[in-house]
Protein backbone atom coordinates (compact mmCIF):
# COMPACT_ATOMS: atom_id res chain seq x y z
CA UNK A 1 0.00 0.00 0.00
CA UNK A 2 1.05 3.59 -0.43
CA UNK A 3 1.72 4.89 3.03
CA UNK A 4 3.56 4.01 6.08
CA UNK A 5 2.37 0.54 5.41
CA UNK A 6 -0.89 -0.16 7.14
CA UNK A 7 0.99 -2.78 9.12
CA UNK A 8 -1.23 -2.29 12.16
CA UNK A 9 -4.30 -3.43 10.21
CA UNK A 10 -2.47 -6.44 8.79
CA UNK A 11 -1.10 -7.43 12.18
CA UNK A 12 -4.59 -7.22 13.70
CA UNK A 13 -6.08 -9.33 10.92
CA UNK A 14 -3.37 -11.96 11.37
CA UNK A 15 -3.81 -12.04 15.13
CA UNK A 16 -7.57 -12.51 14.90
CA UNK A 17 -7.34 -15.31 12.36
CA UNK A 18 -4.20 -17.25 13.24
CA UNK A 19 -6.04 -19.83 15.37
CA UNK A 20 -8.50 -20.55 12.59
CA UNK A 21 -5.65 -20.82 10.07
CA UNK A 22 -3.92 -23.47 12.14
CA UNK A 23 -7.12 -25.46 12.57
CA UNK A 24 -7.73 -25.41 8.82
CA UNK A 25 -4.39 -27.15 8.26
CA UNK A 26 -5.95 -30.36 9.62
CA UNK A 27 -8.81 -30.44 7.11
CA UNK A 28 -8.91 -32.58 3.98
CA UNK A 29 -8.40 -29.52 1.79
CA UNK A 30 -4.87 -29.31 0.30
CA UNK A 31 -2.80 -26.80 2.29
CA UNK A 32 -1.33 -25.19 -0.86
CA UNK A 33 -2.13 -24.32 -4.43
CA UNK A 34 -0.19 -26.07 -7.18
CA UNK A 35 2.24 -23.42 -8.46
CA UNK A 36 3.41 -23.38 -12.09
CA UNK A 37 6.41 -25.63 -12.70
CA UNK A 38 8.48 -22.65 -13.85
CA UNK A 39 8.32 -21.21 -10.32
CA UNK A 40 10.02 -24.11 -8.54
CA UNK A 41 13.52 -22.59 -8.64
CA UNK A 42 12.47 -18.99 -9.25
CA UNK A 43 13.39 -15.72 -7.59
CA UNK A 44 11.56 -12.39 -7.94
CA UNK A 45 12.47 -8.76 -8.71
CA UNK A 46 10.22 -5.77 -7.92
CA UNK A 47 10.32 -3.07 -10.60
CA UNK A 48 9.10 0.45 -9.80
CA UNK A 49 8.45 1.78 -13.31
CA UNK A 50 8.27 5.46 -12.34
CA UNK A 51 11.67 5.43 -10.63
CA UNK A 52 13.47 2.68 -12.55
CA UNK A 53 14.84 4.90 -15.34
CA UNK A 54 15.25 8.59 -16.11
CA UNK A 55 12.35 8.28 -18.57
CA UNK A 56 10.10 6.42 -16.12
CA UNK A 57 8.47 4.37 -18.88
CA UNK A 58 7.85 0.75 -19.77
CA UNK A 59 9.99 0.89 -22.95
CA UNK A 60 12.91 2.31 -20.96
CA UNK A 61 12.46 -0.37 -18.29
CA UNK A 62 12.32 -3.08 -20.96
CA UNK A 63 15.83 -2.11 -22.05
CA UNK A 64 17.04 -3.38 -18.65
CA UNK A 65 15.52 -6.84 -19.05
CA UNK A 66 18.67 -8.46 -20.55
CA UNK A 67 20.68 -7.08 -17.61
CA UNK A 68 18.13 -8.47 -15.14
CA UNK A 69 18.27 -11.86 -16.80
CA UNK A 70 22.06 -11.82 -16.55
CA UNK A 71 21.64 -10.96 -12.86
CA UNK A 72 19.67 -14.20 -12.55
CA UNK A 73 16.13 -12.81 -12.29
CA UNK A 74 13.26 -15.19 -13.13
CA UNK A 75 10.14 -13.17 -12.24
CA UNK A 76 9.64 -9.44 -12.73
CA UNK A 77 6.90 -7.91 -10.56
CA UNK A 78 5.71 -4.62 -12.01
CA UNK A 79 4.31 -2.19 -9.47
CA UNK A 80 0.83 -0.95 -10.55
CA UNK A 81 0.79 0.28 -14.14
CA UNK A 82 -2.77 1.68 -14.16
CA UNK A 83 -3.85 5.34 -14.46
CA UNK A 84 -3.69 7.11 -11.09
CA UNK A 85 -6.53 9.06 -9.51
CA UNK A 86 -6.44 12.86 -9.40
CA UNK A 87 -9.16 13.50 -6.80
CA UNK A 88 -7.61 13.64 -3.29
CA UNK A 89 -4.26 12.72 -4.87
CA UNK A 90 -1.19 12.67 -2.65
CA UNK A 91 1.79 14.65 -3.91
CA UNK A 92 2.26 15.71 -7.52
CA UNK A 93 1.91 12.35 -9.26
CA UNK A 94 -0.09 10.35 -6.74
CA UNK A 95 0.14 6.77 -5.51
CA UNK A 96 0.37 3.82 -7.89
CA UNK A 97 -2.13 2.13 -5.55
CA UNK A 98 -4.87 4.68 -6.28
CA UNK A 99 -6.30 3.06 -9.42
CA UNK A 100 -8.51 5.18 -11.70
CA UNK A 101 -8.99 2.55 -14.43
CA UNK A 102 -8.36 -1.17 -14.04
CA UNK A 103 -8.40 -1.74 -17.80
CA UNK A 104 -5.83 0.83 -18.94
CA UNK A 105 -2.11 1.63 -18.73
CA UNK A 106 -0.92 4.82 -17.01
CA UNK A 107 0.07 7.16 -19.89
CA UNK A 108 2.98 8.25 -17.68
CA UNK A 109 4.43 4.79 -18.35
CA UNK A 110 3.25 4.12 -21.93
CA UNK A 111 0.31 2.24 -23.42
CA UNK A 112 -1.00 -1.30 -23.81
CA UNK A 113 1.34 -2.01 -26.72
CA UNK A 114 4.29 -0.96 -24.55
CA UNK A 115 3.19 -3.38 -21.85
CA UNK A 116 2.77 -6.17 -24.40
CA UNK A 117 6.24 -5.47 -25.74
CA UNK A 118 7.66 -5.55 -22.20
CA UNK A 119 6.03 -8.93 -21.50
CA UNK A 120 7.08 -10.34 -24.88
CA UNK A 121 10.68 -9.31 -24.29
CA UNK A 122 10.66 -10.84 -20.82
CA UNK A 123 9.29 -14.09 -22.23
CA UNK A 124 11.98 -14.14 -24.92
CA UNK A 125 14.50 -13.99 -22.09
CA UNK A 126 12.69 -16.80 -20.20
CA UNK A 127 11.39 -14.49 -17.48
CA UNK A 128 7.81 -14.14 -16.24
CA UNK A 129 5.90 -10.95 -15.43
CA UNK A 130 3.49 -10.28 -12.56
CA UNK A 131 1.21 -7.24 -12.38
CA UNK A 132 0.57 -5.54 -9.05
CA UNK A 133 -3.20 -5.72 -8.48
CA UNK A 134 -5.16 -3.42 -6.15
CA UNK A 135 -8.47 -5.17 -5.45
CA UNK A 136 -9.26 -3.66 -2.06
CA UNK A 137 -9.88 -0.03 -3.05
CA UNK A 138 -9.95 2.43 -5.96
CA UNK A 139 -9.23 6.07 -6.61
CA UNK A 140 -12.06 8.44 -5.69
CA UNK A 141 -12.42 9.38 -9.37
CA UNK A 142 -12.55 5.82 -10.68
CA UNK A 143 -15.74 5.71 -12.80
CA UNK A 144 -16.96 2.77 -10.70
CA UNK A 145 -17.66 5.23 -7.86
CA UNK A 146 -20.42 6.83 -9.92
CA UNK A 147 -21.48 3.85 -12.03
CA UNK A 148 -21.68 1.34 -9.15
CA UNK A 149 -21.94 3.22 -5.84
CA UNK A 150 -23.28 0.03 -4.21
CA UNK A 151 -19.84 -1.54 -4.65
CA UNK A 152 -18.25 0.70 -2.00
CA UNK A 153 -18.08 0.61 1.79
CA UNK A 154 -20.00 3.30 3.68
CA UNK A 155 -19.94 4.60 7.22
CA UNK A 156 -22.92 4.96 9.58
CA UNK A 157 -23.91 8.18 7.83
CA UNK A 158 -23.87 6.56 4.40
CA UNK A 159 -20.67 8.22 3.18
CA UNK A 160 -18.02 6.30 1.23
CA UNK A 161 -14.82 5.84 3.21
CA UNK A 162 -11.16 4.85 2.75
CA UNK A 163 -10.03 1.47 4.13
CA UNK A 164 -8.23 3.29 6.96
CA UNK A 165 -8.17 7.05 7.57
CA UNK A 166 -4.56 7.55 6.48
CA UNK A 167 -5.29 6.05 3.05
CA UNK A 168 -7.25 9.15 2.20
CA UNK A 169 -6.56 9.03 -1.54
CA UNK A 170 -8.56 5.81 -2.02
CA UNK A 171 -12.09 4.53 -1.30
CA UNK A 172 -12.83 1.08 0.09
CA UNK A 173 -14.55 -1.59 -2.03
CA UNK A 174 -17.19 -3.91 -0.54
CA UNK A 175 -17.07 -7.52 -1.69
CA UNK A 176 -20.63 -8.05 -0.48
CA UNK A 177 -21.57 -6.90 -4.00
CA UNK A 178 -21.66 -9.85 -6.45
CA UNK A 179 -21.30 -7.45 -9.38
CA UNK A 180 -17.97 -6.23 -8.03
CA UNK A 181 -16.62 -9.76 -7.80
CA UNK A 182 -17.53 -10.47 -11.42
CA UNK A 183 -16.05 -7.17 -12.59
CA UNK A 184 -12.77 -7.70 -10.75
CA UNK A 185 -12.27 -11.26 -12.04
CA UNK A 186 -12.99 -10.09 -15.59
CA UNK A 187 -10.45 -7.29 -15.14
CA UNK A 188 -7.79 -9.77 -14.01
CA UNK A 189 -8.57 -12.01 -16.98
CA UNK A 190 -8.26 -9.02 -19.31
CA UNK A 191 -4.55 -8.63 -18.55
CA UNK A 192 -3.83 -12.34 -18.93
CA UNK A 193 -5.59 -12.44 -22.29
CA UNK A 194 -4.54 -9.05 -23.66
CA UNK A 195 -0.96 -8.80 -22.38
CA UNK A 196 -0.10 -12.45 -21.60
CA UNK A 197 0.65 -11.59 -17.96
CA UNK A 198 1.90 -14.58 -15.92
CA UNK A 199 0.25 -13.72 -12.61
CA UNK A 200 -0.38 -11.07 -10.00
CA UNK A 201 1.00 -9.62 -6.81
CA UNK A 202 -2.14 -8.74 -4.84
CA UNK A 203 -2.05 -5.65 -2.65
CA UNK A 204 -3.29 -5.99 0.97
CA UNK A 205 -4.69 -9.41 0.01
CA UNK A 206 -5.83 -10.10 3.58
CA UNK A 207 -8.36 -7.25 3.41
CA UNK A 208 -10.19 -8.90 0.49
CA UNK A 209 -12.34 -12.01 1.17
CA UNK A 210 -10.46 -15.26 0.62
CA UNK A 211 -13.39 -16.82 -1.23
CA UNK A 212 -13.04 -14.09 -3.85
CA UNK A 213 -9.37 -14.89 -4.37
CA UNK A 214 -10.15 -18.59 -4.65
CA UNK A 215 -12.80 -17.94 -7.31
CA UNK A 216 -10.42 -15.62 -9.17
CA UNK A 217 -7.59 -18.16 -9.07
CA UNK A 218 -9.83 -20.88 -10.46
CA UNK A 219 -10.90 -18.76 -13.43
CA UNK A 220 -7.40 -17.46 -14.08
CA UNK A 221 -5.91 -20.95 -14.12
CA UNK A 222 -8.60 -22.05 -16.58
CA UNK A 223 -7.30 -19.35 -18.93
CA UNK A 224 -3.58 -19.86 -18.22
CA UNK A 225 -1.72 -21.31 -15.22
CA UNK A 226 -0.74 -18.25 -13.19
CA UNK A 227 1.45 -17.42 -10.20
CA UNK A 228 -0.21 -15.51 -7.36
CA UNK A 229 1.64 -13.56 -4.65
CA UNK A 230 -0.30 -12.27 -1.63
CA UNK A 231 0.75 -9.20 0.27
CA UNK A 232 -0.17 -10.91 3.49
CA UNK A 233 1.10 -13.65 5.76
CA UNK A 234 -1.90 -15.78 6.75
CA UNK A 235 -1.40 -19.50 6.15
CA UNK A 236 -4.92 -19.93 4.75
CA UNK A 237 -4.08 -17.63 1.83
CA UNK A 238 -2.23 -20.61 0.33
CA UNK A 239 -5.38 -22.73 0.25
CA UNK A 240 -6.75 -22.52 -3.27
CA UNK A 241 -5.70 -18.91 -3.85
CA UNK A 242 -2.03 -17.91 -3.55
CA UNK A 243 1.28 -19.60 -4.24
CA UNK A 244 3.38 -17.25 -2.13
CA UNK A 245 2.98 -14.94 0.85
CA UNK A 246 5.10 -12.24 2.47
CA UNK A 247 7.75 -13.13 5.05
CA UNK A 248 7.43 -9.90 7.03
CA UNK A 249 8.59 -11.54 10.25
CA UNK A 250 12.03 -12.38 8.85
CA UNK A 251 12.53 -8.78 7.76
CA UNK A 252 11.62 -7.58 11.24
CA UNK A 253 14.06 -10.07 12.77
CA UNK A 254 16.88 -9.05 10.42
CA UNK A 255 16.35 -5.41 11.38
CA UNK A 256 16.68 -6.41 15.04
CA UNK A 257 19.83 -8.45 14.37
CA UNK A 258 21.46 -5.53 12.54
CA UNK A 259 20.60 -3.24 15.45
CA UNK A 260 22.10 -5.67 17.98
CA UNK A 261 18.67 -6.36 19.50
CA UNK A 262 18.48 -10.05 18.51
CA UNK A 263 20.88 -12.90 17.86
CA UNK A 264 21.16 -16.25 16.06
CA UNK A 265 18.94 -18.01 18.57
CA UNK A 266 15.99 -15.91 17.46
CA UNK A 267 16.47 -17.21 13.90
CA UNK A 268 16.02 -20.79 15.10
CA UNK A 269 12.87 -19.82 17.01
CA UNK A 270 11.60 -17.95 13.93
CA UNK A 271 12.15 -21.07 11.80
CA UNK A 272 10.17 -23.17 14.27
CA UNK A 273 7.27 -20.72 14.15
CA UNK A 274 7.30 -20.66 10.34
CA UNK A 275 7.05 -24.44 10.28
CA UNK A 276 4.23 -24.46 12.81
CA UNK A 277 2.26 -21.92 10.79
CA UNK A 278 2.88 -22.77 7.12
CA UNK A 279 2.72 -26.05 5.25
CA UNK A 280 6.00 -27.13 3.69
CA UNK A 281 4.52 -26.67 0.21
CA UNK A 282 3.75 -22.98 0.80
CA UNK A 283 6.12 -20.54 -0.88
CA UNK A 284 7.30 -17.73 1.38
CA UNK A 285 8.92 -14.55 0.05
CA UNK A 286 11.93 -13.24 1.97
CA UNK A 287 13.60 -9.87 1.41
CA UNK A 288 15.73 -7.12 2.89
CA UNK A 289 13.63 -4.36 1.26
CA UNK A 290 10.59 -3.58 -0.85
CA UNK A 291 8.81 -0.42 -1.98
CA UNK A 292 7.04 0.12 1.35
CA UNK A 293 10.07 -0.41 3.56
CA UNK A 294 12.30 1.65 1.28
CA UNK A 295 10.03 4.69 1.00
CA UNK A 296 8.42 4.78 4.42
CA UNK A 297 11.06 3.36 6.79
CA UNK A 298 14.57 3.41 5.31
CA UNK A 299 16.66 1.79 2.62
CA UNK A 300 18.19 -1.60 3.39
CA UNK A 301 21.60 0.10 3.37
CA UNK A 302 20.46 2.38 6.20
CA UNK A 303 18.63 -0.26 8.22
CA UNK A 304 21.07 -3.15 7.95
CA UNK A 305 24.37 -1.26 7.74
CA UNK A 306 27.44 -3.50 7.84
CA UNK A 307 25.17 -6.52 8.09
CA UNK A 308 23.59 -5.97 4.66
CA UNK A 309 25.56 -8.62 2.77
CA UNK A 310 25.30 -11.33 5.44
CA UNK A 311 21.58 -10.71 5.95
CA UNK A 312 21.01 -10.70 2.17
CA UNK A 313 22.65 -14.14 2.11
CA UNK A 314 20.35 -15.26 4.92
CA UNK A 315 17.23 -14.04 3.09
CA UNK A 316 18.31 -15.74 -0.15
CA UNK A 317 19.23 -19.12 1.32
CA UNK A 318 17.18 -19.83 4.47
CA UNK A 319 14.12 -20.98 2.46
CA UNK A 320 11.37 -19.58 0.27
CA UNK A 321 11.83 -17.22 -2.67
CA UNK A 322 14.22 -14.25 -2.48
CA UNK A 323 13.05 -10.80 -3.59
CA UNK A 324 15.24 -7.98 -4.86
CA UNK A 325 13.74 -4.49 -4.90
CA UNK A 326 14.77 -2.61 -8.02
CA UNK A 327 18.02 -0.73 -7.46
CA UNK A 328 19.34 -2.88 -4.62
CA UNK A 329 21.87 -4.36 -7.01
CA UNK A 330 23.22 -0.80 -7.38
CA UNK A 331 23.50 -0.37 -3.60
CA UNK A 332 20.25 1.60 -3.40
CA UNK A 333 20.61 4.00 -0.49
CA UNK A 334 17.81 6.36 -1.52
CA UNK A 335 14.43 6.45 0.15
CA UNK A 336 12.62 6.68 -3.17
CA UNK A 337 9.85 9.28 -3.25
CA UNK A 338 6.43 7.70 -3.55
CA UNK A 339 4.38 10.49 -5.09
CA UNK A 340 7.08 12.24 -7.15
CA UNK A 341 9.71 11.38 -9.76
CA UNK A 342 12.89 10.20 -8.06
CA UNK A 343 14.92 8.01 -10.45
CA UNK A 344 17.28 5.37 -9.14
CA UNK A 345 20.97 6.29 -9.34
CA UNK A 346 22.40 3.36 -11.27
CA UNK A 347 26.06 2.53 -10.67
CA UNK A 348 28.34 -0.50 -10.55
CA UNK A 349 28.20 -1.99 -7.06
CA UNK A 350 29.41 -5.15 -5.27
CA UNK A 351 25.81 -6.05 -4.40
CA UNK A 352 25.19 -6.85 -8.07
CA UNK A 353 27.89 -9.54 -7.95
CA UNK A 354 26.51 -10.94 -4.69
CA UNK A 355 22.94 -11.08 -5.97
CA UNK A 356 23.99 -12.72 -9.22
CA UNK A 357 25.93 -15.39 -7.35
CA UNK A 358 23.04 -16.02 -4.96
CA UNK A 359 20.37 -16.20 -7.67
CA UNK A 360 22.38 -18.50 -9.90
CA UNK A 361 23.23 -20.70 -6.92
CA UNK A 362 19.55 -21.01 -6.09
CA UNK A 363 18.75 -22.05 -9.63
CA UNK A 364 21.50 -24.69 -9.75
CA UNK A 365 20.99 -26.22 -6.28
CA UNK A 366 17.70 -28.05 -5.92
CA UNK A 367 18.08 -28.00 -2.14
CA UNK A 368 17.51 -24.22 -2.39
CA UNK A 369 14.34 -24.45 -4.47
CA UNK A 370 10.98 -23.14 -3.28
CA UNK A 371 8.49 -24.84 -0.99
CA UNK A 372 8.61 -28.62 -0.75
CA UNK A 373 10.77 -28.76 -3.91
CA UNK A 374 13.72 -27.64 -1.79
CA UNK A 375 15.24 -28.88 1.48
CA UNK A 376 14.44 -27.49 4.89
CA UNK A 377 17.07 -25.54 6.80
CA UNK A 378 18.71 -27.44 9.67
CA UNK A 379 20.83 -25.56 12.16
CA UNK A 380 24.47 -26.61 12.64
CA UNK A 381 25.77 -26.05 16.16
CA UNK A 382 28.92 -23.93 16.55
CA UNK A 383 31.18 -22.92 19.42
CA UNK A 384 29.89 -19.33 19.16
CA UNK A 385 26.14 -19.77 18.69
CA UNK A 386 25.54 -16.38 20.31
CA UNK A 387 27.14 -14.73 17.25
CA UNK A 388 27.14 -17.28 14.43
CA UNK A 389 24.22 -18.93 12.72
CA UNK A 390 25.14 -21.95 10.59
CA UNK A 391 22.70 -24.18 8.75
CA UNK A 392 22.43 -26.85 6.08
CA UNK A 393 19.94 -27.20 3.27
CA UNK A 394 20.72 -30.62 1.83
CA UNK A 395 19.16 -33.65 0.21
CA UNK A 396 20.73 -37.06 -0.38
CA UNK A 397 22.22 -35.67 -3.59
CA UNK A 398 23.84 -32.70 -1.84
CA UNK A 399 23.13 -29.07 -1.14
CA UNK A 400 24.68 -26.18 0.74
CA UNK A 401 26.03 -25.17 4.11
CA UNK A 402 25.78 -21.50 5.11
CA UNK A 403 27.80 -19.99 7.98
CA UNK A 404 26.98 -16.40 9.01
CA UNK A 405 28.74 -14.17 11.52
CA UNK A 406 25.85 -11.97 12.65
CA UNK A 407 27.94 -9.75 14.87
CA UNK A 408 30.33 -6.79 14.56
CA UNK A 409 33.17 -8.91 16.02
CA UNK A 410 35.66 -11.28 14.35
CA UNK A 411 35.09 -14.87 15.44
CA UNK A 412 36.66 -18.32 15.30
CA UNK A 413 33.72 -20.70 14.91
CA UNK A 414 34.20 -24.42 15.53
CA UNK A 415 31.44 -26.40 13.81
CA UNK A 416 30.02 -29.50 15.48
CA UNK A 417 29.65 -31.26 12.14
CA UNK A 418 32.66 -31.01 9.77
CA UNK A 419 30.82 -32.89 6.99
CA UNK A 420 32.93 -36.07 7.04
CA UNK A 421 32.62 -38.17 3.91
CA UNK A 422 31.55 -35.19 1.81
CA UNK A 423 33.10 -33.15 -0.96
CA UNK A 424 32.91 -29.51 0.04
CA UNK A 425 33.69 -26.50 -2.12
CA UNK A 426 33.22 -22.74 -2.01
CA UNK A 427 29.86 -22.12 -3.70
CA UNK A 428 31.13 -19.03 -5.51
CA UNK A 429 34.71 -19.98 -6.46
CA UNK A 430 34.48 -23.80 -6.61
CA UNK A 431 37.72 -24.06 -4.60
CA UNK A 432 37.95 -27.04 -2.24
CA UNK A 433 37.24 -26.55 1.45
CA UNK A 434 39.46 -28.87 3.48
CA UNK A 435 38.20 -30.77 6.51
CA UNK A 436 40.37 -28.61 8.74
CA UNK A 437 38.74 -25.45 7.35
CA UNK A 438 35.31 -27.00 7.83
CA UNK A 439 36.02 -27.72 11.49
CA UNK A 440 37.03 -24.18 12.42
CA UNK A 441 36.01 -21.15 10.37
CA UNK A 442 37.58 -17.72 10.75
CA UNK A 443 35.02 -15.01 10.09
CA UNK A 444 35.48 -11.25 9.96
CA UNK A 445 32.67 -9.05 11.32
CA UNK A 446 29.42 -9.75 9.41
CA UNK A 447 31.29 -12.28 7.26
CA UNK A 448 29.81 -15.43 5.74
CA UNK A 449 30.64 -18.69 3.97
CA UNK A 450 28.50 -20.65 1.52
CA UNK A 451 29.69 -24.16 0.68
CA UNK A 452 28.41 -26.69 -1.83
CA UNK A 453 28.25 -30.14 -0.29
CA UNK A 454 28.24 -33.41 -2.22
CA UNK A 455 28.45 -37.04 -1.08
CA UNK A 456 31.99 -38.43 -1.45
CA UNK A 457 30.73 -41.34 -3.53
Amino acid sequence: MSLARGSAILALASALLIAGCRQSRSSDEPPCTVPPAWSHAANIYELNVRQFTEQGTLPAAAAHLPRLRELGVDIVWLMPIHPIGVERRKGTLGSYYSVRDYLAVNPEFGDLDDLRAFVDRAHELEMRVLLDWVANHTAWDNPLVVEHPDWFTRDARGAMIPPVPDWSDVVDLSYDAPGLRRYMIDALLFWVREANIDGFRCDVAELVPLDFWRAARSELDASKPVFMLAEGDRAELHRGAFDMSYGWSLLDLMNEIAAGEAGPGEIERWLEKERETYAECAYRMYFTSNHDKNSWDASAVERLGEGLEALSVLAATIGGMPLIYGGQEAGLDQRLEFFERDPIHWRPHPMATLYRRLLLLKRSEQALWNGSRGARATRVTTSVDDRVFAFDRRTDEGGVRVVLNLSPDPVQARLADALPGSKVSNAFTASEVTETDREQVSLAPWDYRIWRVRPEN
